[in-house]
């Protein structure tokens, strides 16, 4: 088996704990702010067409509700899978008591990363949702800009702080105005945050597209630039997930997942973002491999062929494919075909993940895994993939 150095997880997930905003919002808010209540109860949670309903059950409950304004979310252990066996692993509604301590708990999160000889992880949120959704639907904007605030000062001064780098922040930021989102972009740089969670698919969220002829998104593209910002792009950032139908069972979407992350790689390429921002970077979180080098063969034959009226020809001066090596970072949790296919992608443009707490999560066999996944490959190339490249992409305080 290849030799696998300790492992840089660039998606892995952290549960929040109750008192991240009751702990940092003004007295006023503290009614309508996030906090979680505990309710008995006597119904499940299924996925029914795609989405969470609650059903009767025989069932007694003990759960934990996350209240916000007049939203109402249960903790699942969907989102806190790790430790349970994967046949247990579904909707039902849970309190923290049920979810493993690392779920939440830094010191046991970091004791779980060494349990899965990880060194670092950045974090996507929970109740947030991958991208800030949450606060972006809110109906009061002042009191969610307060939330995203406090969200990024309990990941970089509570949940990262005094663990020498091995906790990666990744902040949040006000998706409704890319202004406050440059601003918040350069206060969390300032801190040694150089990521930030973004959609896939703004349409998606209702927001004006990265092709805005007006310009929507340049403040925020500028001050990531600016501040070499990593702008991390997880799947299902976009709140919709691709299926075929809706009484399609949930494997269908769950197999099609990496659709969004490719949808959104071609509207990158094809924007003149990377030609407008020469340095900024983006990264596709959870999306596989796989699919890369199709796409960018694709979107050349289009830039080429299609010309007469493709609507880029001109403004893209280059193949759309020769802008992937300098700007765009995916990532993988177990992709053989995409390894196999690396040379198409590039070993410099290619990370790692462990997914941790979630049901596709490969802890604690983490280790095990990318011994398989690396057969053949250089012990330099694997170097990279495992750790080097994320080192790179987020500005590590770590040996390249």
């Amino acid at each position: 088996m290849p030799e696998i150095p300790k492992i840089i997880s660039v998606d892995d997930h952290v549960v929040e704990p109750p008192t991240v905003w009751t702990d940092r919002l003004p007295r006023k808010y503290q009614d309508v702010g996030p906090r979680v209540v505990r309710e008995t109860v006597c119904k499940d949670l299924m996925i029914i067409d795609h989405e969470p309903v609650w059903v009767d059950s025989d069932v007694e409950r003990v759960v934990d509700f996350w209240l916000y304004e007049d939203l109402k979310r249960a903790v699942t252990r969907l989102s806190a899978a790790s430790g349970y066996p994967k046949e247990e692993v579904d909707a039902r509604p849970i309190s923290y008591e049920d979810m493993r301590p690392g779920c939440w708990q830094q010191q046991a999160r970091l004791d779980d990363m060494e349990l899965n000889h990880v060194e670092a992880a950045m974090c996507f949120p929970m109740f947030p949702r991958f991208c800030g959704q949450t606060f972006m639907e809110a109906d009061d904007k002042e009191l969610a800009l307060l939330c995203v605030q406090a969200y990024n000062d309990w990941m970089i001064e509570e949940w990262c702080a005094g663990t020498g780098g091995r906790l990666i922040p990744l902040p949040l930021i006000p998706l409704w105005d890319p202004h406050l989102a440059a601003a918040e972009v350069r206060r969390n740089a300032d801190r040694g945050a150089h990521a930030v969670a973004f959609t896939e698919l703004p349409t998606n969220l209702g927001l004006p597209s990265i092709h805005d002829a007006d310009g929507h998104w340049e403040p925020l593209f500028a001050s990531c630039e600016e501040t070499a910002t990593v702008l991390c792009m997880h799947i299902g950032s976009g709140s919709r997930m691709p299926s075929t139908s809706p009484d399609a069972p949930p494997a269908v979407p769950s197999t099609l997942t990496f659709n969004n992350a490719m949808g959104s790689l071609a509207d990158w390429l094809f924007s003149g973002a990377f030609i407008r921002y020469p340095d900024i970077k983006i990264a596709y979180s959870e999306g596989q491999i796989g699919w890369i080098p199709y796409i960018l063969e694709r979107a050349d034959v289009v830039w080429e062929h299609n010309r007469g009226w493709n609507r880029v020809w001109g403004v893209i001066p280059e193949p759309p494919s020769s802008y992937f090596a300098d700007h765009v970072y995916g990532c993988f949790f177990d992709d053989r075909f995409g390894l196999a296919n690396l040379d198409a992608i590039g070993e410099d443009n290619v990370t790692f993940e462990t997914d941790y707490p979630h049901s596709d999560s490969t802890w604690p066999h983490t280790k095990e895994v990318a011994e398989k996944l690396c057969e053949g490959l250089s012990d330099e190339v694997i170097y990279k993939i495992m750790r080097g490249n994320a080192i790179k992409m987020l500005h590590l305080p770590f040996d390249q």
